[in-house]
């Protein structure tokens, strides 16, 4: 967010969300209705998130013009594959059918990505950033009550690092 300046940066902008792309997940689902889902099919949603919203990174890594910053994208992204793969795994060592990988013949652009003038792909990204934010925090509660149910065979750790 600092790299995308005033207003983004600043802790009390919360702007409406504009309508974006569908294809980007959002974890403002109702918590009780989440709450409900089968750990299946919560699973299912945090791969399916991760995936899509890991392809969003990557495809901005050509508009990041600052190196520091591209190689902090570059190992956020590597870090987040990891955790779609390990949802996977987890999921297959659960007895569930894991998602197919999320493949696109289309650009990024094509799924909605990256449209509009600078401040409006600003936006976009703004509200990206806030979503993974969200999903991050929900996935490290849905994996610690998850680690509570199975046997200690299974086990993850999630870390939150500063990016």
């Amino acid at each position: 967010l600092n790299y995308l300046g005033p207003p983004f940066n600043d802790p009390d902008f919360n702007p409406p969300r504009a309508v974006g792309p569908e294809t980007i997940p959002s974890a403002s689902v109702d918590l009780h209705m989440w709450r409900n889902l089968n750990d299946s099919l919560r699973l299912a949603e945090n791969h399916r998130a991760y995936s899509v919203l890991l392809c969003y990174l990557r495809s901005i890594d050509s508009e990041v013009a600052r190196t520091e910053l591209r190689r902090s994208l570059g190992r956020f992204c590597t870090s987040l594959q990891g955790l779609v793969v390990s949802i996977a795994g987890v999921m297959s060592s659960l007895g569930y059918n894991p998602p197919p990988e999320l493949v696109t013949s289309s650009s990024p652009s094509g799924l909605g990505f990256g449209k509009g003038n600078d401040f409006l792909r600003k936006m976009e990204d703004f509200w990206l950033l806030k979503e993974l934010q969200i999903w991050l925090w929900r996935s490290a509660k849905d994996f610690n009550r998850l680690k509570r149910k199975v046997p200690a065979v299974v086990s993850f750790r999630m870390e939150s690092r500063g990016f």
